[in-house]
Formats: C-alpha cells, structure tokens, sequence
C-alpha cells in the first residue's frame, strides 16, 4: 500500500522526504540536548516558546507556501515566470508577519512574565523566530511549485543540519542560557533559505503584476483550517503554564512526550505530497470508487503507524522522556496513553481533511477544525489535574475533529451526491511540518 501511495509522488519528492527526516531528527536532538543542559524552569520556557513559533508559523505561513506554490505550478505550466507571485506572496507574508510583531511587542511585558518567566529577550527570539519561518516557507511555495524538490529537500535538511550542529556546539561548551538555545530557531531557517536562494533568484522573471484576489481566494479558510490544527496538537503545553504558572516541570516534560508520541505525523507528511493528488485526481473524475480506495488505504497506513507509535510510546515513554530528554518524571504510562490516542486521531484527522480539500470543502474542513478546538476548551476545563486535562483536551479535540469531518465526508461522497472539484493543479500540496 505504501508502494501505491508513492508511486503517486512527483520526481523528486525522495528528497523533500529524506530532508523532512533530518528536520525530525533535529528536532528530537534540539529538545534532548537542550533538556539535559538547561533548568527545568529554563527548559519550560523554552517548551512554551518552541510551541508558540509552531503554532504561528505553521499556522500562518503555510497556508502561504501552498497557495504560492500552486499559483507557481499553474504560471509554469503555461511557461510563465514565477515573479509576480512571489511579489504577492512575500508582501503577504511580510503584512501577516507585521500584525503579528505588532501584537506581541504591545503585550511583551505580558508575554514575558506569563510565559518566559520575565525574560524579555525570549520575546524578541519569538519575533525573529516567526520571520524565520516566513522567509522559509515563502521561497519553499516557490520550490514547490517550481517542483525543485531536491532543493525543496536541501532547504529542509540545511534547516535540520545547522539545528543538530548549533545545539550539539552549545551542549558541549556547556551553554545553560536558554536563548541560545532558543535562537538556533531562528538561525536555521534563515540560513536555510539564504543558501537555497540562488534557483529561487534564476527563476522569478517579471511580468504583470498579479491580482489580490486570485491568491487571496480560498487562503481565509485554509489559514483558520492551519491555525486551528496546530492549536489542538501544539495548546497543551501553554495550556500547562497558563493553568497552573508555578509547575515547571510539567510543560517542558509534556513537550519532550509530545515530540515522541507524534513520530508517525512525521511519517505522514512524507506520504502527504502523494495522498492529496491522488484524491483530487479521483474526485474531479469523478470516480468515487477510487476516492473511497485509496482513502481507506490512506487510513489503513496511519492506522497501523498510530497503533505502532502508541504501543511503544505508552511501555517506554515515560522512560525515554527521562533518559533521552533529562524530563522530570512527572508522566506516567496512562498520561502515554492519551497522548498515543489523541496523536491517532490527529492522523485520522489529518487524511480526512486531505479528503475534504480534494473535493474543494476548504469551509467544511475549517468547520471541523473550529468544533474539534471548542471541544477542546470545554475538555481542559475539567475539574482534574493540570496535566489531564490538557491530555483529554488533544484526545477529545482530536476525535471530534476527526469524526466531524468523517460526518461531512460521508455526506458528500454518497452515491446520490453529484461531485464536482477544481482541476489537479488547483489544489497543489505543500509539505506540512510540525514541532
């Protein structure tokens, strides 16, 4: 089945998926390192910062990189220069990028004594580390659409490559300064992106300038769709420091859980780029046989990888977290195992949403994002400890995000349903990424 599933992949995407790996293995030697140099207390900033710029950057950036990156693949299929939308692309990211800024240097007092223990140069590492991921993942829409996948890749790798050297120089000079730890952030994607300039630079022509609206459409919902996602995998660790201030153990140990718990989503993004194609070819066609095999195929894959990941994350898990990350032991077998059903649900979800865009439902899957993220609220507001309720709220969020969007889905796809989708290239996939 997985053989099927790449065999969907464009020429080149290997090299998007071994960069990704090396992004993921970044990540786990970024948190460990730093999670044996730092204090517990450092180490909760850290978390709490590490989740903020994903939750943002993947949140609001992506969805830019996928529009671009779409808008590019249809200009260069009629051979038409990327420039214009690069143009668009980057004053778009620029101005979400400003509000952004704008917002948390009005309340970097705030931020800085409720999430960083007072620190203010974390705040400024956030700002920076958020630009980081603007400039990374606006050139990526480019390669993307360009289908420069090994430079794709390259971009993804140099990113994962310069975390592990920066990190592996501090723990070995003996750094226990949590900002530099922090800043790694935002030195790799911007190296990144610096050294995969050049075919970005070849590439972007000019041309006449681009309408608003025909990148702007579409991009309002498939932004909240982002932002909500990363809200239910990413809120419970500031969840953590905003219910409970004075535990400085439990968000930092939570992060190292979730970062462990979460390896299949790393695996799904690698099958992501071929999955979404392949639905949208099927559907436009209009060949819901089709759609329907290769979405239980699809479920199947992250089925067996989610009960794989939650088998081994609920019997070592508690152990891993101490031994690879240096966690305080405040997490037992049981907080494992709503995390493992929580990050299956979350894959479920992810292929069902992949679903809802191939059949061109950006609002039902928003919808189904925006329920599952109430459900969460109401979820972490029970009368438990801190560390449940921010477990139940990822579980429950998840499943009701999952079983809403299997609802609409149904819905759809019924045999006495008519179909109709965009053409392939209107739905392009960008690689999707996480913490």
């Amino acid at each position: 089945m997985i053989r099927r599933l790449l065999s969907l992949v464009p020429p080149g995407t290997v090299a998007v998926g071994a960069g990704l790996a090396l992004l993921g293995l970044a990540s786990y030697v970024h948190l460990a390192v730093a999670g044996h140099s730092l204090t517990e207390a450092d180490y909760n900033s850290l978390s709490v910062l590490w989740t903020i710029v994903f939750t943002l950057g993947i949140g609001l950036f992506m969805p830019i990189e996928q529009e671009i990156a779409r808008l590019v693949a249809a200009r260069h299929s009629q051979g038409l220069p990327p420039g214009p939308i690069l143009a668009r692309g980057a004053a778009l990211a620029a101005g979400l990028l400003a509000a952004v800024v704008a917002l948390i240097i009005a309340s970097r007092e705030t931020l800085a004594d409720r999430l960083f223990a007072g620190d203010g140069t974390m705040v400024t590492v956030l700002i920076g580390a958020l630009a980081g991921l603007a400039v990374a993942h606006t050139t990526r829409g480019v390669l993307s659409g360009l289908q420069l996948f090994p430079w794709y890749g390259t971009q993804l790798g140099i990113d994962g490559g310069l975390r592990i050297a920066i990190v592996a120089v501090l723990g070995l000079n003996g750094v226990t300064n949590p900002v530099w730890y922090a800043a790694v952030l935002v030195i790799a994607p911007v190296a990144g992106a610096i050294l995969t300039a050049p075919p970005v630079l070849r590439a972007i022509g000019g041309g006449v300038p681009v309408a608003w609206v025909t990148l702007l459409r579409g991009l309002g919902l498939l932004t909240a769709s982002s932002l909500l996602a990363q809200v239910v995998v990413n809120i419970g660790v500031i969840n953590v420091k905003l219910l409970d201030p004075s535990d400085v153990a439990t968000a930092g140990a939570l992060l190292s859980a979730l970062v462990l718990v979460r390896i299949p989503l790393f695996v799904f993004a690698s099958l992501q780029a071929s999955l979404l194609p392949g639905l949208a070819t099927s559907a436009s066609t209009g060949d819901l046989i089709g759609f329907h095999n290769l979405l239980r195929r699809a479920l199947g894959i992250v089925s067996a990888l989610g009960l794989t990941g939650a088998v081994l994350a609920v019997l070592l898990g508690p152990w891993l977290v101490q031994t690879l990350f240096d966690a305080p032991g405040v997490l037992g077998h049981a907080d494992f195992a709503w995390l493992a059903v929580a990050t299956l649900a979350y894959l479920w979800a992810m292929v069902l949403g992949q679903a809802l865009l191939a059949l061109d439902r950006h609002r039902a899957q928003a919808l189904a994002w925006a329920i599952g993220v109430a459900a969460l609220v109401v979820a972490t507001l029970a009368p438990v400890s801190t560390a449940l309720r921010v477990e139940l709220g990822y579980a429950i969020g998840s499943v009701v995000v999952a079983a809403t969007m299997a609802v609409l889905l149904r819905k759809r796809t019924s045999p006495s349903t008519p179909t109709h989708t965009p053409p392939l290239e209107a739905v392009t996939p960008g690689v999707t990424g996480g913490i």
